[in-house]
């Protein structure tokens, strides 16, 4: 593990429940692996399904998204800024995602210029691809409290 969800935290500024990474397994300068543990004990279970829980394919996007956020928050010139989401293209969920899933999340940035970038997210069960999309995104100054 490269760092932890505090360390994490340290980057991005989502909290719980709204989390979804838990662990970053590898970082360069544009790709990152994360990993999301779905234990079933996730606020989302009560309502989506109850008697048979699927985590929601668009907070599997959102996981893709924060660990991406983690890659390009971590560069020098975007520290203590907010990554918003600016599109997504060619989605496709492949399979669902059930409590018990550790979720692989990998993110590799493929074009930017200037605070405006893309990358392609995938999301795996072991080497099973999960979903998939095409982002875009914006970095923004956070608005004052």
């Amino acid at each position: 593990m490269l760092m932890n969800q505090e360390q994490i935290k340290a980057i991005i500024p989502h909290r719980d429940p709204f989390l979804l990474v838990d662990e970053i397994l590898e970082l360069d300068e544009n790709r990152v692996v994360g990993l999301k543990h779905v234990t079933g004990q996730e606020d989302f279970f009560r309502g989506h399904f109850p008697g048979a829980p699927v985590m929601p394919g668009v907070l599997i996007l959102e996981a893709i998204a924060q660990a991406g956020a983690v890659c390009i928050l971590s560069k020098p010139e975007f520290r203590g800024k907010l990554a918003y989401f600016g599109g997504m293209e060619k989605v496709r969920f492949r399979k669902p995602v059930f409590p018990g899933c550790d979720l692989t999340l990998q993110m590799e940035l493929t074009k930017s210029r200037g605070r405006i970038g893309f990358g392609l997210g995938k999301a795996y069960v072991g080497t099973q691809l999960m979903a998939q999309a095409e982002m875009s995104f914006a970095v923004m100054d956070r608005p004052e409290a």
